[in-house]
């Protein structure tokens, strides 16, 4: 398990797959691969301004979070149906199972597709309908998590909180994502305690372009459970100790970061100086179809470059089960998978 054929010592690629683990932070829209985005604009007669797959992925180089997010906004068009998110659900589940994914939380934008004239009902449904197969042939549990555009106004997210409290049922928390610079999580306070008063928990995107502060929003005004990203944390010292201190966990996206601009390089991402302090650090894919990787080669990129260890990966793939909504029996029954994968 400790050579990777790069000249790194470490985990094998197979054995960092194969580690069971958690992902918290998974746009299920980002995993609209450029094939299904043709795909889909065929079955549902939606023109593309992109001649080929080939063009179209000429497109994913990205400078900023904005340039990404417009062609986030721009593929997802060719979602309609409710066939359509449950497709594109089945498939990221699939990739994923091969990855040693056991359990996700995955975010869904449901103002992204209000806008367009598709219910909630439809997004909720569609997908649901591919975590039901999942959890039956594959093995793997789940949880939805509606997620705001905090961009858009608050009270549209609002109006968005009200719609989806009708299918808790299905929906275990909200989260805040979209272009974070001058929209702090502070705009969203009333809508988080609406949505806490409800039963749901809360998470944010926050210090992923916006300043530490903006973490600090999240937790103090938001009361949120994890900080999805949280790579400028490691700015500030006295928060690095008060997320070890309350053992608040981040979701990080490593490949996305580096795809974003956000660092310049994955060698220099955050992740091992924050867990070296003691904060409890998970790795994610974000949206792995446009950022170059899903969860395991999300694990294989921070071998190469930053040397984690099997002890280090070990350590984040438990948190990830702790840090999750799940079940404490389920809790404890992939805690126990992990127990088992250094041998």
């Amino acid at each position: 398990m400790t050579e990777t054929g790069t000249g790194v010592t470490g985990p094998t690629d197979s054995a960092l797959f194969a580690l069971p683990k958690a992902e918290l932070h998974l746009h299920i829209e980002g995993t609209l691969e450029p094939e299904l985005v043709f795909e889909l604009a065929g079955r549902n007669g939606v023109g593309l301004p992109y001649a080929s797959v080939d063009e179209l992925k000429t497109h994913y180089d990205f400078s900023d979070l904005q340039s990404f997010l417009n062609l986030y906004y721009a593929t997802m068009d060719v979602l309609r149906t409710e066939s359509d998110f449950a497709e594109l659900t089945r498939r990221y589940l699939a990739t994923a199972a091969t990855q040693g994914v056991r359990h996700v939380e995955l975010f869904f934008d449901p103002q992204a597709h209000t806008a367009r004239g598709i219910r909630l009902e439809t997004v909720v449904d569609g997908i649901g309908a591919a975590l039901d197969e999942a959890e039956r042939d594959l093995g793997i549990t789940s949880g939805i998590i509606l997620s705001f555009l905090r961009d858009q106004p608050v009270d549209a997210a609002e109006i968005i909180l009200s719609v989806g409290l009708s299918r808790i049922d299905r929906i275990i928390g909200v989260g805040l994502d979209s272009a974070e610079v001058g929209h702090p999580p502070s705009l969203f306070a009333h809508v988080f305690a609406r949505a806490r008063d409800a039963g749901l928990h809360v998470v944010a995107h926050a210090g992923e372009e916006g300043p530490p502060e903006y973490i600090r929003e999240a937790i103090d005004l938001l009361g949120v459970e994890r900080i999805d990203h949280g790579i400028r944390a490691i700015e500030d010292p006295e928060l690095v100790a008060r997320l070890a201190g309350e053992r608040i966990a981040l979701t990080m996206c490593p490949l996305s970061n580096v795809r974003l601009r956000t660092i310049g390089d994955l060698a220099e991402h955050p992740l091992r100086r924050l867990d070296a302090a003691g904060v409890r650090v998970t790795v994610n894919s974000d949206d792995p179809a446009y950022f170059g990787g899903y969860v395991g080669d999300n694990f294989v990129a921070v071998r190469d470059a930053l040397g984690v260890t099997a002890q280090e990966a070990e350590r984040y793939a438990r948190t990830s089960i702790e840090a999750s909504f799940a079940p404490d029996a389920r809790k404890r029954e992939l805690l126990s998978e992990v127990d088992g994968w250094l041998g």
